[in-house]
């Protein structure tokens, strides 16, 4: 089917919906905004509860915010408090650790937590329906917890499983060494993680003791966001949380903070390109200058600003500023990426420079009137996501000490530019600096790591059972039907074959443009070119024919919008300034300058870091899983190199644009606080002037034959776990209908934290991994299935046996009707939990157009899941999975 027919049998589903005349006005009033619902209230108890109505799906998120964190953990012990958050998963008085995990996934799987300084947090987003569940869990883990040592000796293992995961990050080593100089002395000396060692000392008495200390009502914020009736659901709260008796809480410590002694630290990554850091310690939230820092901030990492002049020069492929707060001090830093070959002494005395040139002589003014802009956008767009306006109002809340999120955004608006001045007199001070350089190190060449899938050894697996759930979850999971969306896009075409999608919202006063422009460049990039793609896409920032780079990013800043151009575009802007923001995109994206000097620049630039890249270890492993799963001469084993970069000229770059994006090939959304006929008229105008020549270029890969098994195993010294892929190629496009019972049995393996068989067997029960994920990866022509892991190496291939038995297990027997309830809740709640953001259902029409499906098929495949049976999945894998041809691919230690 060619590409035209394609789109046209995707717009059949909403040919009633075409919007009519283009040249409708797009003056015309927006729609008007609901009116604000937030509703607060404080229990006999203590616990304080803020309800904020939002009605973009039928979804809500819960956060609860115990203000506890590792700045309460014993002297010796940094890791007590993520350790018990931890083990909050691992059962309650009146939930098995079984139960609540087979809860969370029937309710849609997004379910998480996380440990800060002075926070932990619990979050659930769940279909609305689903709300009381959400609550009972967090009462009654607020209420009392387990916390026996049974289950703190299968939880270690996990934690410390993540501590090494962690650990080889050389970012994050970097990180733990810049916060125990800057912070010597101090609890803030250590984050949250915690250790290995402390671990092994910690006993489940002193987890118990820490959750009976801090976990109270009184010492907890409970956000509540989505749609829902406030009222109804503060009555809701009071029922759940409202007889847990309050605790009398233990003094806070005392942070007592020494002078800060500068140094330097250098570590080697196995990434491709070098990077050096200037770190400072800085205030913390609580500091009365913290919102002049933030301006201050914003306006470092300016893309008008010094900073990112080094990337315009030449001299770096990346840089920003950037602040890491906690509520009583904080770390500022600039990062500066460049080539593996570059000078570090050189660009840290460049950075240094540049920080100390902004002390001395202060910021431009209109650079603090940006900053400003961007944060009034960034605080009205915080409404586009229901999960995003929770965690907005929880560290309003729970971290910064206010009252909501828009006095965050006040404060801001109070700042002015002597206060800026002011505050980089004072704290960019350098003789208290750190200087910290990532070196790259070259990989040893990848190895063949064994014929098999691991050694002797064997473990016993567990038993992936379902507990019998409790009353009052029982319905979560006999309930399936087809959920509700809130989606119901508007979709049309203009002339030059460009498709648009118009999906109002009435959330915030916003609106946001993306497109997507079918390509592949594996197939698109002619012969010795290779990388042309690379080379443009960032080229695409350096201005129009009408802008420069400096004048383009004004008129961006003029209006607060963020922009990125490509073959994937976006703009978001307040409502008011859609139209303006839609010139904007059209006259970057149609028409970029491409200037000579910027093009010479980014083809050393990214000469240098291909000749790196294709030598590291992460692409040395990516490289290896490709050329065992793919044929001789597939377009996927293309690869741009050194020699196809210098060999590139301007007029390369420039035909690879007129030849590639191309109207017929695009599809924009515009979502947000518009009408159908406003953004039809808008886009129109900009882009319906865009012309293709010639016919479109083949971007679908051609259909190959199955791979075989391999095993590869990529030297990383920088590693002390190994990060390991399992893959296999599968001849199902994304339309076959078995997609659906592939899918559906996915999910059993690997669909929901601990309640799949992985999850279970290599987690849960043998600690092998801290956490393993499987799924599909659709094509139109080809699709391929993945398992990933991170382990100690010498559990990469009890993991990996582990994986490949369960896959033949499921084409040996068809997996149990409760296994299949339970991944058929978790696929079908999740649709919902999809269309709770605006980027996300964005992201969403645009993906099923590419992949040539109906814009409704949410609800077709919610049908189609109810009706399978555990035969079908059966067969399915039976048919179409291979567990003895999967490849296997390890960087880190040799396993």
């Amino acid at each position: 089917m060619r590409t035209g027919q394609i789109l046209a049998a995707v717009l059949m589903v909403f040919a009633a919906s075409v919007v009519a005349a283009p040249g409708a006005s797009e003056a015309a009033p927006r729609p008007a905004l609901p009116p604000s619902s937030v509703l607060r209230a404080t229990l006999p108890n203590g616990l304080r509860v803020v309800i904020v109505r939002n009605s973009l799906a039928p979804v809500v998120a819960t956060a609860v915010n115990y203000l506890v964190g590792s700045d309460e953990a014993p002297e010796g012990f940094p890791g007590t408090a993520h350790a018990q958050e931890h083990m909050m998963f691992r059962g309650s008085a009146d939930l098995s650790a079984d139960q609540l995990a087979n809860i969370g996934s029937a309710m849609g799987g997004s379910f998480n937590a996380n440990t800060r300084e002075s926070l932990t947090q619990y979050l659930y987003t769940v279909p609305s329906e689903d709300i009381d569940i959400a609550l009972h869990i967090e009462a009654s883990r607020m209420r009392d917890v387990s916390d026996s040592q049974e289950s703190w000796d299968k939880e270690r293992g996990a934690i410390e499983q993540e501590v090494a995961q962690d650990l080889s990050s050389p970012f994050y080593r970097l990180y733990a060494q810049m916060r125990e100089k800057l912070f010597a002395g101090s609890f803030y000396a250590h984050d949250a993680l915690g250790t290995k060692p402390s671990f092994d000392r910690t006993s489940a008495a002193m987890l118990k003791n820490f959750h009976d200390a801090w976990y109270a009502p009184n010492n907890a914020i409970l956000v509540i966001v989505g749609n829902l009736d406030p009222r109804e659901t503060l009555a809701r709260v009071r029922e759940q949380f409202g007889s847990i008796p309050s605790k009398k809480l233990s003094p806070r410590p005392v942070l007592n903070l020494a002078p800060v002694v500068p140094g330097k630290l250098e570590l080697a990554t196995d990434r491709p390109s070098m990077t050096q850091i200037v770190a400072l310690r800085l205030p913390g939230l609580d500091s009365p200058d913290y919102p002049a820092l933030e301006i201050l901030s914003d306006v470092l990492g300016s893309q008008r600003a010094d900073l990112y002049g080094l990337v315009v020069q030449g001299r770096a492929l990346s840089a920003e500023f950037s602040m890491d707060p906690l509520r009583q001090a904080g770390i500022g830093y600039a990062a500066v990426s460049f080539p593996a070959d570059g000078d570090a002494g050189d660009m840290d005395g460049r950075i240094r420079a540049i920080l100390s040139k902004v002390a001395a002589r202060g910021v431009p003014a209109e650079l603090v009137a940006a900053a400003k802009q961007q944060e009034r956008r960034q605080a009205e767009f915080q409404k586009n996501s229901i999960e995003g306006l929770a965690s907005a109002w929880s560290d309003a809340l729970a971290l910064y000490g206010l009252p909501s999120p828009d006095a965050d955004l006040a404060r801001m608006e109070k700042v002015t530019v002597a206060d800026v001045n002011r505050v980089a007199r004072k704290y960019l001070r350098l003789d208290g600096a750190l200087s910290a350089t990532l070196r790259p190190e070259r990989s040893g060449r990848p190895v063949a790591a064994g014929s098999g899938f691991g050694g002797q050894e064997s473990i016993a697996l567990g038993e992936a059972r379902n507990d019998d759930l409790p009353a009052w979850a029982v319905g979560t999971l006999q309930h399936l039907s087809p959920p509700a969306s809130t989606v119901h896009p508007v979709v049309s075409r203009l002339p030059n074959g460009l498709t648009l999608i118009v999906q109002p919202t009435r959330v915030s006063d916003t609106v946001s443009i993306f497109g997507h422009v079918r390509n592949r460049p594996e197939m698109e990039e002619p012969a010795g070119k290779e990388g042309v793609s690379l080379v443009l896409e960032e080229l695409l920032s350096y201005g129009t024919r009408q802008h420069d780079r400096v004048a383009f990013q004004q008129a961006l800043d003029a209006i607060g919008a963020e922009e990125s151009v490509g073959a994937d575009f976006r703009i978001k802007s307040l409502a008011p300034n859609f139209a303006r923001a839609a010139a904007l995109l059209a006259e970057n994206q149609l028409h970029p300058a491409l200037p000579p000097e910027a093009f010479s620049n980014i083809r050393a630039q990214f000469s240098a870091y291909i000749a790196a890249r294709n030598r590291s270890p992460a692409y040395l492993a990516q490289r290896g899983l490709r050329a065992s799963l793919y044929p001789a001469g597939d377009p996927m084993l293309r690869q741009a190199s050194e020699a196809s970069l210098t060999g590139l000229s301007l007029d390369d770059v420039a035909a690879y644009h007129a030849k590639v994006y191309r109207p017929d090939l695009t599809t924009i959304v515009v979502i947000g606080n518009v009408t159908p006929a406003q953004a039809r008229a808008v886009i129109a105008r900009e882009f319906g002037g865009w012309r293709a020549e010639g016919a479109p270029p083949a971007v679908d890969l051609p259909v190959i034959p199955p791979n075989r098994s391999a095993a590869l195993a990529v030297p990383d010294t920088s590693r002390v776990q190994d990060n390991v892929v399992l893959a296999q190629t599968l001849a199902v496009p994304r339309a076959d209908p078995d997609y659906y019972p592939l899918a559906l049995g996915n999910a059993v393996l690997g669909g929901g934290f601990y309640a799949t068989r992985l999850s279970i067997d290599l987690r849960k029960n043998a600690g092998l991994v801290y956490s393993v994920s499987s799924d599909m990866q659709p094509g139109r022509s080809r699709s391929a299935y993945l398992v990933r892991y991170a382990s100690d190496p010498q559990n990469v291939g009890k993991a990996a046996d582990a994986v490949q038995r369960e896959i033949a297990d499921m084409q040996q027997m068809p997996p149990t009707a409760g296994e299949l309830l339970k991944a058929k809740a978790l696929l079908i709640r999740q649709m919902p939990l999809h269309e709770s953001g605006t980027d996300e259902i964005a992201q969403a029409l645009l993906a099923r157009v590419d992949l040539g499906l109906p814009l409704d098929e949410p609800q077709a495949a919610a049908s189609r899941y109810i009706a399978l049976t555990p035969v079908e999945v059966q067969a399915a894998f039976r048919k179409w999975m291979r567990p003895g041809d999967l490849v296997r691919t390890s960087q880190g230690p040799v396993p």
